[in-house]
């Protein structure tokens, strides 16, 4: 497995890659993680038969470049320092199939030439050919690439100096990219369409999945008793301004005497949450996370970018909590609309306001939304999901096979 990070650090990714690492294990695969040194965060967690390496990073020499300080990322082109370690990696080794997860995969296509591993790239957002990887332009969702609107739009998202050369690199190493991956798994019909996977490309529509929903292990942990004791709305997730974190906040301020609103995952919008009812709890562990879920009446996703897949709205259905959801990207292919929860038009506040106010006042609805969304999210279980990914390393090592039998 090649991805940027990896537990304990936290994110969809992050939880996606360690459960599908965990699963194949079970299933009798012998699994090996690479992933960046992240500052501040330990050692990766390794467990259930995982072995994890490390790798190094010549970027976050530069500082000039550096502009996340809580988690680092990998270029859209070779890093020096990172193919090294991954050489060392992959001769350590010797896998069968290399399966990629993010921008990591450009570190190891130098590799990939003398390989006679199957390379397989998981696509979680928009990055094969989006720069910023949301596929959002002046905070709408973009209708297409530019050479010149790409370089604008990662201008203003990466900074002056580092956006249009992580433009430049997306741009002119999509082919590359195209060329050497065996099999591409876009986690929902929107990334595969948006992503322009055709004919041309071998690819599998692959979802990401959930095992069993943790349990706290520590009920009288002082964490939870920040959350409100009465039932309140919840929204969980980095808090960005793509995602509707701002959004949200100010369609709440709308609402007629509502229940609170909890808010957890990163804080990244410029002003603090200072209205009555909003509370922000920052990041917490995954457990705390679930518990929350389990607490609250309903959870809200109100992205206004074509979110990939999903995932926070997945385990809330897996929670058996209906989902309010923006009506874009693959947030469809998990909320079935008016029947486990209620989608509205991306950043439309009458019709967010709307909905919320609905599942605010019905308890009933809000039950019968909770259970068709638990029995919904069993679709997206392990024991369905995993078996496509297995396929598809099958298909990818056949590739792989005719490939090397051509040279």
């Amino acid at each position: 497995m090649l991805t940027e990070s990896y537990a304990p650090i936290v994110g969809g990714v992050e939880r996606t890659v360690e459960d599908l690492s965990v699963e194949l294990v079970r299933r009798g695969h012998d699994v090996a993680v690479a992933t960046l040194r992240q500052p501040g965060s330990g050692p990766p967690d390794a467990g259930d038969g995982i072995r994890v390496h490390t790798l190094r990073s010549s970027m976050y020499r530069v500082q000039a470049v550096v502009s996340d300080t809580e988690r680092r990322h990998a270029p859209p082109a070779p890093d020096p320092e990172t193919v090294i370690d991954l050489r060392r990696v992959v001769r350590q080794e010797n896998p069968e199939i290399v399966h990629a997860h993010n921008r990591l995969v450009h570190s190891y296509i130098p590799l990939d030439r003398r390989s006679d591993a199957a390379l397989v790239l998981s696509l979680h957002d928009y990055g094969l050919f989006c720069a910023t990887k949301r596929l959002l332009y002046r905070g709408a969702p973009c209708i297409g690439p530019g050479p010149v609107k790409c370089m604008r739009c990662a201008g203003i998202h990466y900074g002056r100096v580092k956006g249009p050369l992580i433009a430049l690199g997306t741009r002119t190493r999509e082919s590359l990219v195209r060329r050497h991956v065996d099999v591409f798994l876009p986690v929902s019909s929107a990334v595969k369409d948006r992503c322009r996977l055709t004919a041309h490309d071998t690819y599998r529509v692959v979802p990401n999945f959930i095992r069993e929903l943790p349990q706290v292990q520590h009920p009288d942990d002082s964490r939870l008793a920040q959350l409100p004791d009465e039932p309140f709305i919840l929204y969980f997730g980095d808090v960005t301004e793509d995602k509707g974190g701002r959004h949200l906040v100010e369609v709440y301020r709308t609402l007629e005497s509502p229940p609170p609103l909890v808010l957890i995952g990163r804080w990244m919008l410029d002003e603090p949450p200072d209205h009555a009812g909003v509370t922000a709890l920052g990041l917490l562990p995954h457990e705390l996370v679930i518990e929350a879920v389990r607490r609250c009446l309903f959870t809200v996703v109100p992205s206004l970018l074509p979110e990939p897949f999903g995932l926070a709205a997945l385990e809330a259905a897996a929670a058996g909590k209906p989902v309010v959801a923006s009506d874009i990207g693959g947030l469809k292919d998990i909320v079935a609309d008016g029947e486990t929860g209620l989608l509205v038009p991306p950043g439309d506040r009458a019709e967010l306001q709307a909905a919320l106010q609905r599942l605010i006042a019905d308890a009933d609805l809000r039950g019968r939304m909770g259970e068709a969304a638990a029995r919904r999210a069993g679709s997206f279980g392990s024991e369905t999901v995993v078996p496509q990914f297995e396929e598809a390393y099958r298909i990818a090592i056949e590739a792989r096979t005719r490939r090397r039998s051509a040279r």
